[in-house]
Order: structure tokens, then sequence, then C-alpha cells
């Protein structure tokens, strides 16, 4: 056994392009009204940020074995056997670490670890059915992990079900909707040579950002609302003052789409997707001081 093997294949675990996920961890613990643990959020964050998304990571690049450019990586190395064994290590360790969060959350964990399996793996492959695949990962990625977060943190059944809270979960998973499409819009020559007629490839790149753009639209429509049946109308300026690059720098990148679609390429979809990561985790996490 050759740790050289391993260390090679462990970019493909892609732990830093993780972090544009944080949006949705920092969103759930701003909804809780109640005191929770730093403590438990750091082992939630952990498990969530540093084991389960690079193990779902490393997974998808097993199975699609890119040739070009993914997320976070502009020259993925090439798959090997190794990663896979790194896949399956990372598996156990975050269900192992949400066990010691608790039980709940840590079957919580182990089912988002196996869709995220079903999404690549080759005898199901969720990643070639269009709207199924967005389903999954609008829903997995947004409402899911939204409310799984603060199970990790120990919010009771009456605080995950308030009305308020599953709106907020629902505007997890519309924002979702509208950056999903946006991380595949480069990506359609490798898709379509592997047979994944993604979301974006039967939209278009020109009907991707149309998409995006409904979407988030939607998501900040609903916030807004919810923000304002909570009486929280500070925390609904901070998202709009945090925001405002998110929204400057999308209506920049489409219009270039629009004058050349070879503006949808890998480098303007990274710096989207890193704009939007930080400007959300950074509203989000300031509401937790307020």
């Amino acid at each position: 056994m050759s740790l050289t093997k391993y260390k090679n294949a462990l970019p493909l675990l892609r732990i830093p392009f993780s972090v544009y996920l944080m949006p949705v961890f920092w969103f759930g613990l701003s909804a809780l009204r109640e005191p929770f643990s730093p403590w438990r959020a750091v082992g939630v964050f952990v498990v969530l940020h540093l084991l389960a998304y690079p193990a779902s990571n490393g997974y998808n690049s097993y199975y699609d074995r890119d040739e070009g450019s993914i997320g976070g990586l502009r020259t993925p190395p090439k798959v090997s056997p190794e990663l896979l064994h790194l896949v399956w290590l990372f598996d156990a360790l975050a269900v192992l670490g949400g066990w010691l969060l608790s039980p709940v959350f840590a079957g919580l964990v182990a089912v988002y670890l196996l869709v995220s399996k079903a999404y690549s793996y080759e005898g199901i492959r969720l990643k070639k059915y269009p709207l199924l695949s967005t389903a999954v990962v609008v829903v997995f990625q947004g409402a899911y992990t939204f409310l799984m977060t603060q199970v990790g943190v120990g919010a009771d059944w009456g605080r995950l079900l308030a009305p308020d809270n599953l709106l907020l979960a629902l505007v997890s998973s519309l924002f979702l909707a509208g950056s999903y499409p946006l991380t595949q819009v480069y990506q359609h020559a490798e898709d379509a040579r592997r047979g994944d007629r993604t979301l974006s490839l039967r939209l278009g790149i020109r009907g991707t950002f149309v998409f995006a753009g409904l979407a988030l639209a939607a998501g900040a429509g609903l916030l807004a609302y919810t923000y304002l049946r909570r009486h929280e109308l500070s925390h609904l300026l901070l998202f709009l003052v945090a925001t405002g690059p998110v929204v400057w720098l999308f209506g920049r990148w489409a219009w270039a789409v629009w004058q050349d679609e070879a503006a949808a390429n890998f480098d303007r979809t990274m710096r989207m997707n890193q704009v939007s990561s930080l400007c959300m985790s950074l509203a989000f996490a300031l509401m937790l001081l307020f």
C-alpha cells in the first residue's frame, strides 16, 4: 500500500470546495432563536464540511472520471482505487462523528451519504435524469441539510417543525435550485459525453441563467416574507446588504454570457461560487450576533 497513491487521490475529495456549501450551515443556525452549544455547532461543521461532503465529492469523482475542470479543481488527477478507500473512510468517520453528537443526527448523515451515492453510482446514477437529480440535490443539500444542521446542534422537534422554520428550509432549497444548475453550465460537453442529461444541459446556457435568476429571486422573496413574519427586519436588511455583490456579479456574468456564451466557463463559475458562498455565509453568521 503506497501512501503516495492516497496523497494523489486526496485532492479529488475537494475539501476546499465544500466551503461553498457553508451558507446552508450558517442559515440553519441563524434561524434558531434558542441558544445552542457552539461546540456542537463546530462538531456539525466538521462532520458535514470536512467529512460528509468530501466523501460525496470523492465518490462522484470516482464514477464521473472527469477529464476536464470540475468544481474546485481546474485539472483533476486521474481516479484510482485509493480514492474509493478514502471515501469509505470519510463516510465512516462522518457517521461516527455524527453519532457522538446524537444518534438521530448520525442517521440523517448516513441517509445523506446513501443518497449521494445513488446520485453518482453507475448502477443507479440519478445524475443522468435532469429533473430527478436536480430535485435530489435541491432537497438534500438545501432543506434537508438546513434541518439536519439544527438537529445536530440539539434543536427540538417543535422548533424544527415550526412553520416559519420550514419556510426558511424551503428558502434554502430555492437558493440551491438557483445555484446548482450554474455549477453545471461549463460542463455541458463533459456531461453529454458521459450521457448525463443534466438540467443545465437541457436548459441550455442562456436558459440556465434564466432559471437560476427566477429560482434565486423566488428564494429571496420568500426569505423576505419569512423574516418580516418573524419580525426580523434587521436580518433582512443584513441579507440584502451582504448579498449585493452577489446580485451585481450574477447580473454582470449573465450579461457577458448573453454577448458570448463562452463566458460560461470554469473561472467565472468558480468566482460566482466563491463570492456567493462568502457573502451569504457572512450574512447568516452575522445574524447570530443580532
